[in-house]
């Protein structure tokens, strides 16, 4: 018999769990569900659903720091930001059209708990770099917190960059903390057309390291470029190589200057503003490309942007695989036409060959039960990670084999 847990308080989140602990009661956690495609499937019978957790608590825009409640939207949470001209600087992506479900439904805690960042990702940090302080339940339904609401916090146990990225796994948050910063007063984006991989990567990363302060660097090959809806970008007929600069207005206009004329040598230029930049970018981070072809499997591989195109080229040559640049060439969203042992061997192989770790991001519930997820951890690194584990949750009632197998 399936049963749903709805919890609307902290009193109520404990008691549960307490429940749960008892009577050793593995439990699904969701808030609004935008994510429960991503990861090994649950089966399981109980669900402990977070979603009435909701509403900002506490904003300072002053201070940068506001903290919420996990089931809060990050629409709910974008349009408080908004009012102050402040935003979440990682810039989290929407990946719930992409696992199957709607828009603009994600929640601040399942962000965090998965650790989800954007394009501006190479500029600011992680999802994690700007999580400063929680309250959350463990699996003893003990209540603790970490962190704080301030950006200098140094007393105690970093939690939470373990909590972060745990998905769920460790403990259930009731209220989060996270910096926020000033919107820019001026967004443009340049592009240029025409660049084979190697070379569009050997761009990115010498403007990642030069003067011009980037927050974004991509790389669209020509199939990829087609698919925007920005139409600068989809009827240019070439592969797109995109630059987005921040700032103040000045500033912003003159290294878009420097940026046009260094790129002027190597091919046509354009430029993007407004509007048209912000959609650009919101694609890339919303993996916007594979959203409608439901038949391919997806993956986010992480690698050094020197082995990027030797890793898309490997896969590229046994299968027919498409794949777009993210991070100047250290994030690649790939995908492949089918998802089996064979095809997922030869993208884990030929990601390990170059030293990055690949996460399968969309796949169907039996491949994702038969196959790894999540980067296979090595024997002492698992031991290590189940001890963890069973350190916050010795009954092993959040998520179980969500991220591991026996885990």
């Amino acid at each position: 018999m399936e049963s749903l847990l709805r919890p609307t308080d902290d009193t109520q989140v404990r008691e549960a769990v307490a429940w749960a602990a008892s009577e050793n009661k593995p439990m699904a956690v969701l808030g609004a569900g935008s994510k429960t495609a991503l990861g090994r499937p649950a089966n399981l019978d109980t669900t402990m659903d977070l979603c009435k957790l909701t509403g900002v608590l506490d904003y300072e825009p002053s201070e940068l720091v506001l903290t919420a409640r996990p089931g809060t939207s990050l629409a709910e949470i974008d349009a408080c930001l908004r009012e102050q001209n402040q935003e979440l600087a990682f810039e989290p992506p929407d990946l719930a059209p992409l696992l199957g479900t709607a828009p603009d439904i994600a929640t601040l805690g399942g962000t965090i708990a998965c650790n989800l960042s954007g394009p501006r990702r190479v500029r600011v940090g992680a999802a994690r770099d700007h999580f400063l302080g929680m309250r959350a339940i463990n699996g003893r339904a003990e209540a603790f917190k970490a962190g704080g609401k301030v950006v200098k916090n140094v007393t105690g146990y970093d939690l939470c960059k373990l909590i972060a990225g745990s998905y769920g796994t460790l403990a259930l948050l009731t209220e989060v903390t996270v910096k926020v910063l000033p919107r820019a007063e001026k967004t443009r984006t340049v592009l240029l057309f025409g660049l084979e991989e190697n070379s569009a990567i050997s761009t990115l990363s010498d403007v990642m390291a030069s003067v011009h302060e980037p927050t974004a660097l991509a790389h669209l090959p020509a199939n990829i470029a087609a698919r925007s809806s920005v139409d600068l970008v989809s009827n240019a007929g070439c592969a797109a190589t995109a630059v987005r600069v921040e700032g103040p207005t000045p500033s912003t206009i003159f290294r878009c200057e420097k940026l046009r004329g260094d790129f002027s040598k190597l091919g046509e230029v354009e430029e993007l503003h407004g509007q048209r930049s912000a959609t650009f970018w919101k694609e890339v981070a919303n993996v916007t490309p594979f959203v409608t072809r439901r038949e391919l499997t997806v993956w986010r591989i992480a690698v050094a942007p020197i082995e990027a195109a030797i890793v898309t080229a490997s896969i590229g040559s046994k299968c027919n695989a498409e794949w777009y640049y993210d991070w100047a060439g250290g994030l690649i969203w790939l995908a492949t036409p089918q998802s089996d042992v064979t095809s997922n061997n030869l993208v884990r192989d030929s990601v390990a060959s170059a030293g990055g770790q690949a996460t399968l991001i969309r796949a169907e519930a039996n491949v994702r039960t038969v196959t790894s997820v999540f980067e296979p951890l090595p024997a002492a690194l698992y031991k290590l990670s189940a001890r963890v584990k069973q350190s916050f949750d010795p009954k092993g009632i959040f998520n179980p084999g969500r991220l591991y197998a026996g885990m």
